[in-house]
């Protein structure tokens, strides 16, 4: 996989998206932190000293998990000083996930500022990974995943608006200023009518051309559109994104989703609706802790 990740488009040219997702040569590349944490079977202790020497080399990454894993919401009674000690706490799998996560989404700092907040983005995406978690606790055990797939999939899933930025600047330029003046339009709507690819399909071709797993892939193309058959291979993630959204639906980047909530979309993830109020200030607070550390 090529490392080189720079690739600059003429300000004042658009360009074919639906082609440039195309060429490999166009996208970022993932960082070679992430590609070796994805890598990485935690499976054995020598995997794990080997995972732990990886992110203690990356001092953004140590100070993220560090600060994690010391947050209220994960109730810790001691305070951790160290990558070894928060693996610990939040568990080997959870700490790989969040690393690689943080990885991927340090791309933001190649992307030109503009209308696109980069820290909009982080924002967004660490809300969402932590409402999925919360909502995870809330379902059945049988259907529940993983932990680290949800928060990989959650800081993952709008992805394509850091692809989109690499691809055409000025049209992610125009796109985020769109966003913010029409709050009452869709954003899959807005961005059909100014691009030919919408960020749910930028960011699973992304996830493709990094050879993430299919369920990531899944995930990231449906998850405004979750009902559809094709969403199949990402669920239930693909539905717990798209619930998070809706109750986060301002949190960060606002991708203008329609708020409201059906018994539905609850049951579906094995949910009774009536605790959905009490599941919703739970999401909600854990989402400004998040925002707190990120």
């Amino acid at each position: 996989m090529s490392t080189n990740s720079t690739y600059i488009v003429p300000c004042n040219q658009n360009i074919d998206l639906r082609q440039a997702v195309k060429n490999i040569d166009a996208l970022p590349a993932m960082p070679v932190i992430a590609q070796k944490l994805l890598a990485l079977q935690i499976n054995a202790d020598e995997n794990e000293r080997q995972m732990l020497m990886l992110i203690e080399q990356d001092p953004q990454i140590s100070a993220k998990i560090i600060g994690l894993s010391n947050s209220a919401m994960l109730g810790s009674t001691r305070k951790t000083t160290s990558v070894k000690e928060a693996a610990i706490l939040l568990g080997m799998n959870r700490v790989k996930s969040i690393a690689t996560g943080i990885a991927i989404m340090s791309l933001s700092a190649k992307v030109s500022t503009g209308k696109f907040k980069a820290q909009d983005l982080w924002l967004h995406s660490f809300g969402i990974a932590f409402a999925m978690l919360g909502i995870a606790r809330a379902m059945p055990a049988k259907i529940r995943p993983k932990d680290d797939q949800v928060f990989l999939a959650g800081i993952l899933h709008d992805i394509g608006y850091l692809a989109l930025a690499f691809l055409d600047p000025k049209r992610s330029d125009d796109l985020h200023a769109l966003l913010s003046a029409e709050s009452d339009r869709a954003v899959l709507s807005i961005e059909r009518e100014m691009l030919e690819i919408c960020h749910d399909e930028l960011g699973a071709e992304l996830a493709r051309h990094w050879n993430l797993p299919d369920e990531i892939i899944a995930v990231l193309r449906y998850h405004h559109t979750p009902d559809v058959v094709e969403a199949a291979a990402g669920q239930p993630i693909v539905h717990m994104i798209s619930l998070a959204e809706k109750l986060l639906a301002s949190f960060g980047i606002n991708e203008h989703v329609d708020a409201n909530i059906s018994d539905e979309d609850w049951e579906v993830l094995g949910i009774d609706p009536s605790k959905a109020e009490e599941i919703s200030v739970q999401v909600a607070e854990q989402a400004e802790q998040a925002a707190a550390v990120y």
